[in-house]
């Protein structure tokens, strides 16, 4: 379907960066330890900070400032889910995450990579 990720209105994104972010540095950026508030999906780093959804004690807050990569394709808000690994996700949870990825590639400004990530594709 040639629409369904499209926001409702108009986002104009900046070009994506691939500077490096440790994963310490985006530890901190969770509406809590810094007014930055990161996501990071298969090692991508998008910048959700004008969502409230991801604000302290708002339903998405357990993805800030980590890789929830597993989690989303997954579709849970657990904390123990919340991790950079994606690779025992099944078939159908990888179309999963791949669709988080277009959302959130929709949406959010990629602000960097996570240093090190092996979890890309």
């Amino acid at each position: 379907m040639a629409g369904k990720f499209e926001p409702k209105a108009p986002v104009q994104l900046n070009p994506p960066k691939d500077d490096p972010i440790t994963v310490e540095e985006l530890s901190k950026c969770n509406g809590v330890d810094s007014d930055k508030v990161y996501v990071a999906i298969k090692g991508k780093v998008y910048d959700v900070t004008g969502n409230q959804s991801y604000m302290p004690g708002k339903a998405y807050h357990v993805f800030t400032g980590k890789d929830a990569s597993r989690a989303l394709g997954m579709t849970s808000t657990k904390p123990e889910d919340v991790v950079a690994d994606w690779s025992t996700l099944s078939e159908k949870e990888k179309g999963v995450l791949d669709d988080w990825v277009t959302f959130f590639s929709k949406r959010y400004n990629i602000v960097g990579v996570v240093a090190g990530a092996t979890n890309m594709d």
